[in-house]
């Protein structure tokens, strides 16, 4: 699973590089959001402008990388392509989390960052 994560304006930015979060790959992700989450940031934005294909494993271990993160730190999700904001909507999961077209507006909004 290739993902990358950086320091930005007080928030961690993890991105997905790969085109798909799906049953295959669903436990690798969960496993390298651990690994990149450990650095301390009370707010992480997830960017997933790259992922065009998101079934339900997918957005399970997405639920579970928030769920990892625990009820201090917030976990925002940005850049999603039509067919993963879909997934989103339809499941009603766009109610639990915040979603911002890209990772440069979730980073202008700190309404409730913290």
């Amino acid at each position: 699973m290739q993902m990358k994560s950086q320091e930005l304006d007080g928030a961690l930015v993890v991105t997905v590089l790969d085109a798909r979060i799906d049953a295959a790959v669903a436990v690798r992700f969960k496993n390298r959001m651990m690994e990149l989450t450990t650095t301390p940031s009370e707010r992480v934005i997830l960017d997933l402008s790259h992922v065009e294909f998101l079934d339900s494993s997918g957005l399970g271990a997405v639920v579970g990388s928030m769920k990892q993160l625990g009820r201090a730190r917030k976990l925002d999700l940005a850049g999603l392509t039509p067919t993963v904001e879909k997934v989103f909507r339809i499941t009603r999961m766009d109610r639990v989390f915040r979603i911002f077209e890209n990772a440069e507006m979730a980073l202008l909004d700190t309404a409730d960052a913290s």
